[in-house]
């Protein structure tokens, strides 16, 4: 049996837990439609959030078992994705160099582009992990 390292970590979601009541952990988790409805309706009026403290475990296994780690590391890019969204900083991390770039110049495309990796990061990530695993 091969063995892949993590990745995510149930660390990391506990922290992005505390913001969960605006869905963040449940984009970490690739689960991009209940995150945004964490998001509009603030955790389904905080019971949601209570109850996905307990749901964190399982939602960290789903992840592993359906997300490729490797170079990128799914951690990092959240926290830049997170905190430096509207400067491009994950963007550039994950080398993607000229849209990193643009969103340095125009606040993450006006937030758009941000909302659109937040959706979208962990195929993001997925997808060049996977690459950089044949190459």
């Amino acid at each position: 049996m091969h063995y892949s390292a993590p990745s995510h970590s149930p660390v990391m979601g506990y922290l992005l837990w505390i913001f969960g009541f605006m869905g963040s952990h449940r984009f970490y988790y690739g689960r991009p439609l209940t995150g945004t409805l964490w998001f509009f309706t603030l955790g389904l009026f905080f019971i949601g959030w209570l109850v996905d403290l307990f749901l964190i475990p399982s939602m960290d296994r789903n992840a592993n078992s359906q997300f490729q780690s490797g170079r990128i590391n799914y951690n990092l890019a959240w926290i830049l994705l997170t905190f430096l969204g509207v400067f491009g900083i994950h963007r550039m991390y994950q080398g993607k160099w000229i849209t990193g770039l643009l969103y340095l110049l125009t606040g993450g495309l006006f937030l758009l582009g941000v909302l659109y990796d937040y959706w979208t990061l962990n195929q993001q990530i997925n997808e060049e992990n996977q690459l950089l695993r044949w190459r």
